[in-house]
């Protein structure tokens, strides 16, 4: 499905995030985006940032560099010339030129992958995208590349990475929140390998698991069928669905789960929110597979009015959610709710007063 007018305005790579775009889901009651002093949505319409505008091609290979730096997936990024150590994510793209036969010259159709698993040859790398809805193939100027890049400032906001992009964090919480990533960067941080069954981990540093396993697949082992003098080979098991993984099929690894675990392409997702996982990046706990977003909420709480990690002292629970306590406000006029009488609107707080206007 191609973009809509709308989206092909939001992809555009040199439109800067949240200046002034429209909103792709108000259309035309909204004539802009208005930032918030410290909600990540719009004044005008209430819509979250990503709805109105995306990253650059640039700001989001920053951001995933910044995330994979001094990580053990630090290979997957290189350093930005002319800048001060500055690293960028060495995202995989692919082009598929494909002639197009006719009775007159021969043409051209050329697609376009954002992204693509790397390591793989075009063959196999074509067979993954294969494998996963078409609604979400990231084909450049096609609806699946806008939902990559949506996922990825859902999935891995920079505000849970970088101090610096957080509102209002002391000295003593910028601290707290540095170790906080630099943890979660060595223990739990991963990003998914394609290979096909039977064949992950090759080429791995000694080849080696970082618990000193041996990096590659154990064949299936052979069984019997309860018939005399017969055999038949047991089969690799996706994680999540529990079916047959083919032999010559594509599937998604997860170092920090071991190699003897694999997942069909469209079931490395979130076991949180079951959505795909943005380039493979995953967390790993609990023996589960998480999105950024929400192993860090399963580690810290989150506001739900800034979006962002709680990492000071001073918040408060309010039906059943995590607020910065100054951030426990109206939705409208930002009048603190703390012992107020206030209307709540599926997941939107107002004060009486202002509700009473809407």
């Amino acid at each position: 499905m191609e973009l809509s007018p709308g989206l092909q305005q939001m992809s555009v790579s040199q439109q800067q995030l949240g200046r002034g775009a429209s909103c792709v889901r108000c259309r035309a009651a909204c004539k802009g985006f208005e930032p918030h002093a410290w909600r990540k949505i719009c004044r005008a319409c209430r819509c979250g940032a990503e709805d109105h505008s995306l990253s650059s091609d640039m700001e989001d290979d920053r951001k995933i560099g910044r995330l994979l730096t001094d990580s053990r997936y630090s290979n997957l990024t290189a350093r930005l010339k002319g800048s001060d150590g500055v690293r960028i994510y060495k995202r995989n793209r692919m082009i598929i030129t494909n002639p197009i036969v006719s009775r007159k010259d021969p043409t051209f159709n050329t697609v376009t992958y954002e992204w693509a698993p790397p390591g793989l040859t075009q063959k196999l790398a074509i067979r993954y995208m294969e494998l996963i809805p078409k609604e979400m193939q990231p084909v450049a100027g096609m609806e699946g590349a806008y939902y990559r890049r949506r996922q990825l400032m859902r999935q891995l906001p920079i505000y849970d990475q970088d101090p610096t992009q957080c509102k209002g964090l002391s000295e003593d919480q910028h601290k707290v929140m540095e170790e906080f990533v630099k943890r979660y960067k060595s223990d739990a941080l991963g990003v998914g390998e394609v290979a096909l069954p039977g064949q992950a981990g090759t080429g791995k540093e000694e080849g080696k698991q970082p618990d000193g396993q041996n990096a590659t697949v154990s064949p299936p082992q052979a069984t019997t069928n309860g018939t005399v003098g017969t055999t038949q080979t047991a089969e690799y098991l996706c994680e999540t669905c529990k079916k047959p993984a083919p032999l010559d099929s594509p599937v998604v690894y997860a170092d920090r789960a071991g190699y003897d675990r694999q997942w069909h392409p469209a079931c490395f997702v979130c076991s949180k929110c079951g959505e795909p996982l943005v380039d493979l990046i995953y967390f790993w706990k609990s023996n589960a597979i998480w999105c950024g977003r929400h192993y860090c909420e399963s580690e810290r709480p989150r506001c739900a009015a800034c979006d962002e990690i709680i990492f000071c002292e001073d918040s408060l629970q309010a039906e059943d959610l995590s607020w910065h306590k100054s951030h426990f406000a109206c939705l409208q006029c930002d009048q603190s709710l703390a012992g107020m009488p206030y209307v709540k609107d599926h997941s939107k707080f107002w004060c009486a007063a202002c509700r009473k206007l809407q």
